[in-house]
């Protein structure tokens, strides 16, 4: 990238990165340009240059959200050969999003419904897995779509939950939901405990 671009791509990320903080905090409403760019440290003239509305900048930071969760996703399950392991996994990780993540789990919480069926993000990765544990034999269910509303439901219910009275869940209740999920999509009680309460991945 010449000087030029990178300067841009630097204004446009600034904005990005500022929109996402109002996202976490309170959300689109009353946010003007004028507070997005002066929160972005940048002239309120380059705003255009970079997006067409407020709306066009809050929907590019939703996708910034949705699509760094699913690297994060991608990298700690990368050697999850299950799918079933890696559906639950997957479960486990987003369900401490309030503790490793907290912007973006306050992002999900805010804005999620709309994206259950979005093409980036945990929802066609968690549609992936369960396909894959359906044809494994791991998941015995009929219509995908209606497991991945269920598990995306399932998971913006408990992030809220844990936002707004983290007195009434623990460092343990992600591993409950995701052997609740697993039960629920046809595993003994006996294999999704296993599964939801073995070993999670780390990074590096």
């Amino acid at each position: 990238m010449s000087r030029r671009e990178r300067r841009k791509s630097r204004i446009r990320q600034a904005l990005i990165d500022a929109a996402r903080a109002f996202l976490a905090r309170q959300g689109m409403a009353d946010v003007s340009i004028q507070e997005l760019t002066e929160a972005a440290d940048v002239g309120f003239g380059s705003f255009y240059n970079h997006f067409g509305s407020k709306e066009e900048l809050f929907n590019a930071a939703i996708a910034d959200v949705l699509e760094e969760h699913g690297q994060l996703l991608d990298e700690l399950t990368a050697e999850i050969e299950d799918p079933a392991e890696v559906f639950a996994a997957s479960v486990r990780l987003t369900g401490r999003l309030v503790d490793t993540h907290p912007q973006i789990a306050r992002i999900l919480t805010r804005t999620g419904l709309p994206y259950l069926d979005s093409d980036i993000g945990l929802a066609p990765r968690a549609l992936r897995d369960i396909r894959r544990a359906m044809e494994a034999g791991r998941f015995r269910l009929g219509n995908p779509y209606v497991a991945l509303a269920g598990t995306g439901g399932s998971l913006l219910g408990f992030l809220q939950l844990w936002l707004a009275h983290p007195d009434l869940v623990d460092e343990g209740s992600p591993d409950e939901l995701a052997e609740q999920l697993l039960r629920m999509y046809g595993m003994s009680h006996e294999e999704a405990h296993a599964i939801a309460h073995g070993p999670l991945p780390e990074k590096g």
